[in-house]
């Protein structure tokens, strides 16, 4: 069976990268905003457990893991030549973030599950 082609001119796939390029910088740039703005946060409100606040960068940390690989997902769809990579590209992003979702479901569950007992030891205290 011979691939399905994509006709798309060259042009409009290198407009195409250079949008998703400009999308990811603007989220990267929104990120760091909230990161820094996050960092404010806890740091101005000592009231926070520590372990709220580790919670809280490990689950920042997990959406830039995510948002990176749909980046790295947009720029490989824009340069794909025939359906069959693209169909390939997207069934291999969902295969790895179905594993990495559920890794960072038990990690951030593990991380709240600590959170809570030190919270609770605390409080008997």
């Amino acid at each position: 069976m011979l691939p399905t082609v994509f006709n798309i001119p060259d042009q409009m796939r290198q407009a195409a990268e250079q949008s998703v390029q400009q999308a990811k910088k603007a989220v990267e740039q929104f990120m760091d905003a909230t990161q820094t703005a996050v960092a404010k946060a806890e740091g101005s409100s000592k009231m926070l457990p520590q372990s709220v606040v580790d919670v809280n960068l490990q689950a920042l940390a997990f959406i830039e893991e995510n948002l990176a690989a749909s980046f790295e997902l947009a720029q490989n769809l824009v340069r794909a030549r025939t359906l069959e990579e693209v169909a390939a590209l997207q069934q291999e992003f969902i295969q790895r973030q179905a594993t990495a979702v559920a890794e960072q479901e038990v990690s951030l569950g593990e991380m709240i599950n600590r959170a809570t007992l030190s919270a609770t030891a605390k409080s008997k205290k």
